[in-house]
């Protein structure tokens, strides 16, 4: 297994925009509830000035576009992964020893060589080194058999996605009629995650059968996907030579996906001094940079 150093940096390293705004009363001293459990701005605020403190890496950060707001929002987002994880692991049975974390971070240059290429300290570090370790784990048992088929309509902005998005989710003719033009819209898509781990890390993979989404899978470019997962199951048979050939990188990116049903469960609520929870990034963003939107199945 290797590790990339710049992966624990980039979780930190999110170019964003500015805090916004101030924790209502009831979360107040709280940066994020995840379900009933509480993360205090206190916990955040320390690791933000461990982070702070290593300034060679901070201005790096600083000259790629990054600020401080950034960093918050990305510890953040660490902790609210972590307590999914966490959740899952307990539920899953996954336990991550202390050796096993020691292995990792020896197999990646040692303990010394990945605090000087990250924002963390030491408690912090092989909290996130457990962390992937379970994501990992998680991927394994799951994405071998993991395929989702989905009806894929193509759109140019964001409101034309929301638009089609709203559409779909209603049925009927006018959502027939958005796949008249096989150019721009396609029905029954099917996407393997053992075959396909860049899609699988995608929220396609995060959703229940019945939802609509869309999302930007490039905020670089303009194209917008929406997407209706019509199936979702996990007993498909697969090569096992393609779940072989993953990186440690790629089963945690998955791992971190597969959590998102617990999220859609039991709630992400974050103080709005952070911004807000991004279902479709997994992670936290300014008030405004969400990358899209997922609607729930309808019910009956």
């Amino acid at each position: 297994m290797r590790m990339q150093v710049g992966r624990v940096a980039a979780a930190v390293a999110v170019i964003g925009a500015v805090i916004s705004g101030c924790g209502g009363p009831i979360q107040a001293g709280t940066a994020v509830f995840v379900g009933d459990n509480a993360v205090p701005i206190e916990r955040v605020q320390s690791q933000l000035d461990t982070a702070l403190a290593k300034k060679d890496l901070i201005a790096q950060i600083t000259a790629q576009g990054g600020t401080t707001a950034d960093l918050a929002r990305s510890i953040v987002t660490r902790a609210v992964l972590h307590d999914l994880l966490d959740r899952r692991a307990a539920q899953d049975g996954i336990v991550v020893t202390d050796a096993q974390i020691d292995a990792y971070i020896a197999e990646n240059g040692g303990i010394d060589a990945l605090l000087d290429g990250s924002l963390f300290d030491q408690p912090t570090l092989r909290q996130i080194v457990r962390d992937d370790l379970i994501a990992a784990q998680l991927a394994q048992r799951e994405i071998g058999g993991l395929v989702v088929t989905a009806d894929l309509v193509a759109a140019t902005s964001r409101a034309d996605a929301e638009s089609a998005a709203a559409t779909l989710q209603a049925g009927g003719p006018q959502a027939d009629a958005l796949f008249d033009d096989p150019r721009t819209a396609r029905r029954d898509q099917t996407f393997a995650a053992a075959a396909s781990p860049e899609n699988a890390r995608t929220v396609l993979f995060g959703v229940p059968a019945g939802s609509v989404i869309a999302f930007q899978p490039n905020p670089g470019q303009s194209q917008w996907i929406v997407a209706r997962i019509t199936d979702r199951r996990t007993d498909a048979p697969s090569d096992p030579e393609a779940l072989s050939g993953m990186s440690q990188s790629q089963l945690a990116a998955i791992g971190e996906r597969l959590v998102q049903p617990t999220a859609d469960t039991i709630g992400i609520r974050v103080n709005p001094r952070y911004g807000v929870w991004d279902p479709v990034q997994l992670r936290i963003v300014a008030d405004g940079q969400q990358a899209g939107s997922v609607l729930p199945p309808v019910a009956g």
